[in-house]
């Protein structure tokens, strides 16, 4: 449980550095984050407060799909935006392409071995995760088809209110899903703590 709970506060916090990487390289970043991009440049609220907001309406859409949050969607909504908040407060803009392409790489890194260390943890899925899972047990819809729809939905308003959409964008999307699945395993607390014999048991 010690190794769980560390694991998950720490994913969390690097998710939103990562995040914060990425808006700094100023090169596009990702669906939900312009969409608090674009929020937070008409309310002039920070982008990392405005990204905790999200998660916290994201999180009431779960009751008509008849969701329950963990403890670790109720952590996602506290703590990622707040270290999204404190990393642009610390890492300033990039200055030039060669740091601009650094930092939207970094980023990407970060988030999925931050993705990799706050699932693996096993304490419920964040906000966003939920919503699309709900949407696929609640409407038979496929989980492809869920996060295809909220995540393009969220990138056009995003978009329409001012949130960066570029080639960072693209990278995100490329790259996020492969990283992740490379990270996971790795990462997964479950398959850790199986015995050796277990694990044995396991090889074919």
């Amino acid at each position: 449980m010690p190794r769980r709970v560390t694991q998950l506060l720490v994913g969390l916090f690097l998710y939103g550095a990562g995040c914060a990487l990425t808006i700094e390289a100023g090169l596009g970043v990702d669906p939900w984050t312009v969409f608090a991009q674009g929020l937070s440049l008409h309310t002039g609220i920070g982008i990392g407060w405005i990204t905790n907001i999200l998660g916290f309406f994201v999180l009431l859409l779960w009751i008509p799909l008849r969701q329950k949050p963990g403890v670790g969607t109720i952590a996602n909504i506290l703590l990622v935006g707040t270290s999204m908040q404190a990393t642009l407060w610390l890492v300033p803009p990039a200055a030039g392409l060669l740091s601009q392409i650094a930092l939207l790489l970094g980023g990407i890194l970060l988030v999925a071995l931050a993705s990799g260390l706050y699932i693996g943890a096993r304490f419920g899925p964040g906000p966003r995760d939920g919503l699309m899972t709900g949407m696929n047990s609640r409407l038979g819809w496929p989980i492809w088809l869920c996060r295809a729809l909220v995540e393009l939905t969220v990138l056009l308003i995003g978009w329409l209110l001012g949130g960066t959409v570029g080639i960072g964008t693209v990278l995100f999307a490329l790259l996020i899903g492969p990283l992740v699945h490379v990270a996971l395993p790795l990462l997964d607390t479950r398959r850790s703590a199986r015995t050796p014999a277990q694990a044995e048991q396991t090889i074919p």
